[in-house]
């Protein structure tokens, strides 16, 4: 449900209005009586993986596997 407040509301309840937002509420800002701004959640998708993005950029040695002769194994 939209909710239409005027500016000054808007600025002396901020806290308020953020919250109604925060809960999936969109609310619309007038000054005069003309709508001037939107306020609503902020929706993020996230980025699609890439597989293979950094191949080639980590070599492991042939030796990597093979105990340490200071441990003693």
């Amino acid at each position: 449900m939209d909710t239409k407040v005027n500016d000054h509301e808007a600025r002396t309840e901020l806290s308020e209005l953020l919250q109604r937002v925060m809960n999936g509420e969109q609310i619309i800002i007038s000054k005069s009586g003309m709508p001037v701004a939107i306020l609503s959640p902020f929706e993020t998708t996230p980025e699609t993986r890439v597989p293979g993005n950094d191949a080639g950029k980590v070599e492991i040695a042939v030796d990597f596997d093979t105990p340490l002769p200071e441990l003693g194994m």
